[in-house]
């Protein structure tokens, strides 16, 4: 038998040991489910509202913000593709908006994301008659955060939070009384008794009030005062205001209101309050209000001068 029927033996641990290609392969193989296994083994990121401010308020419209924190566990960073924002009360839509391009959430990182929301009282009144000023009314916002995950794609995050909202009301001004304490023609002081009536639904704690007010058409007195009081809701609250004013500048008007006929009057000014939403400051105004001149020592109900 020759040598060439004799089929030549391979050896077997040439072909697959270290280096080998079955080696090589074997290892390409093990990196790329690695990576795959990375890849699908992504975490989920997490977001919570976590408050809902309000940084300002008038009696024309507030505004809110609500603080969004997201959290990302995953080893790369995560673009937040955009935002959708949609409040409601008791069901009905009050507003709705999206922020485009909110961000990138770093790698293993979290981010609070600030939505702003405005609301119009003219907006929400003109749309829900029924929706009273001087009201608490409820809310619910609605976020949907939409973000972009490696491998995975585009995922969505819904998130809910309640809270309140006020819808503001003026305070009615008006002078109950003037009681006078010293009266000549050249010079007159009083004290005013200026009630408040506080239609809302909720306390107002005042802090300061300026106001000019005018008799007959004569500026009498234009001041400001810190003196602190809660106005409670619902109630009317009275504040006393010490003012000094020339009897003859009032000419003819003068004896009317010292027969006891009244004198109208005009009341305008500001009131500084903190309410349980934020501070404010409320214009208070009275037109052709009428009141009654008594002496200091008449502390009856009648109108008696």
């Amino acid at each position: 038998m020759s040598s060439s029927d004799n089929p030549k033996k391979v050896d077997k641990d040439q072909d697959e040991g270290e280096g080998g290609f079955f080696d090589k392969v074997k290892d390409f193989i093990s990196d790329i489910g690695e990576k795959i296994e990375e890849a699908v083994s992504f975490g989920k990121p997490t977001a919570d509202v976590t408050g809902i401010h309000i940084p300002q308020i008038s009696l024309e419209k507030v505004e809110l913000i609500a603080d969004v924190l997201i959290t990302n566990p995953n080893p790369v960073p995560i673009p937040l593709v955009d935002v959708e924002y949609l409040i409601e009360s008791e069901g009905r839509k009050l507003m709705s908006g999206a922020i485009p391009d909110a961000g990138t959430i770093d790698a293993h990182g979290s981010e609070t994301v600030k939505i702003p929301v405005l609301l119009i009282y003219d907006d929400i009144k003109s749309t829900y008659g029924d929706i009273k000023p001087g009201s608490i009314i409820p809310y619910l916002v609605k976020v949907i955060l939409h973000v972009d995950i490696l491998v995975i794609g585009r995922i969505s995050l819904p998130l809910e939070k309640a809270g309140e909202i006020p819808v503001p009301y003026k305070p009615d001004v008006d002078i109950s009384k003037i009681k006078f304490e010293k009266f000549s023609f050249e010079e007159a002081t009083a004290t005013l008794h200026l009630n408040l009536d506080n239609k809302n639904d909720f306390d107002l704690g005042l802090n300061a009030l300026d106001y000019e007010i005018w008799l007959s058409n004569v500026s009498i007195a234009s001041a400001e005062t810190k003196e602190s009081t809660n106005i409670k809701k619902q109630e009317v609250t009275t504040m006393t205001l010490p003012i000094s004013f020339r009897p003859k500048d009032f000419g003819s008007a003068m004896w009317d209101m010292i027969r006891g006929k009244g004198t109208g009057y005009t009341i305008k000014g500001h009131i500084d309050v903190n309410t349980p939403f934020g501070h404010m400051k409320i214009p208070i105004s009275r037109e052709d209000g009428t009141t009654r001149l008594k002496k200091e020592d008449d502390d009856g109900d009648n109108d008696e001068d």
